[in-house]
């Protein structure tokens, strides 16, 4: 099938569903098409808009390999029943986030696997009044898989290396980091919400060279979804794996004790630390930027001690 036709039917089937929802049972004898369509019609309607941009080309991608249509059409429909639905993630400070320009946030990290990273993605895509997409710096594991690296790259998200740090926030991005890396989504559930150490500081040269602002994220709920009590170090050297976690459901149920638990979440994005009136030798100088990683680090701390002291359980919030 040549683009044009292609496009040809991806603007039928629009039509089709146009008509269909126009005709949606309701009041005897109305005339429902000047009425706004049903959420299926608004789905199917993009699906059929992006099978058409598909065939026919029409759609951008970045030098990261970022592709704002296959994200909006795919990944982020994929992630919101996780969002609303099981997580039930509140978000407040989104307003923190700037409507335009460069800002790297900087989050906790925690729960075996690096679902906090997503939801906070979606969390800056739904609740951001500019809808923006936050582009995440990530483990090079996830690239080193064939097809999750490619649709991470597509989501907008690329390695957690300084470099691809500045190209993003110098092109004007909303970047997130993750600094604890490892230490932060392997630990054990006895150490939940206790920030390991962030590093030597690399996101915050990122931030001063960029002049970006440093946007503190604290995220609760994502330490209950794999409580890790324990890890089979052998395994994970055989696998070429960072650990292989051993929860109360994992691996004595096998793929059952893949579900996440349903934890109740909190996103808060804390006030903005600007970077401009710093001079330009600041990316260099270790004293300034040890002291910014360490006053992220503790603004972080003691927001996720506040939210926790709020929250009466951890699975209703």
């Amino acid at each position: 099938m040549s683009g044009a036709d292609g496009g040809a039917a991806a603007e039928q089937l629009g039509a089709v569903v146009r008509e269909i929802d126009a005709r949606r049972p309701g009041v005897a004898g109305a005339d429902r098409r000047g009425e706004e369509p049903t959420e299926l019609a608004r789905r199917v309607g993009a699906v059929a808009e992006f099978v058409r941009r598909r065939l026919t080309g029409d759609y951008a991608v970045d030098e990261f390999g970022f592709d704002p249509l296959f994200n909006d059409v795919v990944v982020m429909p994929l992630l919101r029943p996780l969002f609303s639905g099981w997580f039930r993630v509140e978000v407040s400070g989104i307003d923190n986030l700037p409507a335009t320009g460069p800002a790297l946030v900087v989050a906790n990290h925690a729960g075996v696997l690096p679902l906090d990273g997503l939801m906070a993605a979606v969390a800056v895509h739904d609740h951001h009044p500019a809808q923006r997409s936050l582009r995440l710096l990530a483990a090079d594991i996830v690239f080193d898989s064939p097809f999750l690296g490619l649709a991470a790259r597509k989501a907008g998200h690329t390695m957690a290396c300084t470099a691809d740090a500045h190209r993003l926030l110098s092109r004007g991005e909303l970047t997130a980091v993750f600094p604890e890396g490892y230490k932060g989504l392997g630990k054990r559930f006895t150490d939940r919400y206790k920030l390991q150490r962030f590093g030597r500081g690399g996101f915050v040269s990122s931030a001063l060279r960029a002049k970006a602002p440093i946007v503190p994220c604290s995220i609760v709920g994502s330490e209950e979804i794999y409580p890790m009590i324990g890890e089979l170090k052998v395994l994970a050297r055989i696998l070429g794996l960072p650990y292989f976690p051993i929860t109360p459901l994992f691996p004595l149920t096998g793929p059952l004790g893949l579900i996440p638990l349903p934890s109740k979440w909190h996103i808060e994005f804390g006030t903005p630390i600007p970077t401009t009136d710093y001079d330009d030798t600041a990316p260099e100088d270790p004293m300034i930027t040890f002291e910014l990683t360490d006053q992220v680090r503790e603004t972080i701390q003691q927001t996720l001690y506040r939210l926790l002291t709020t929250r009466r359980n951890a699975f209703l919030g």
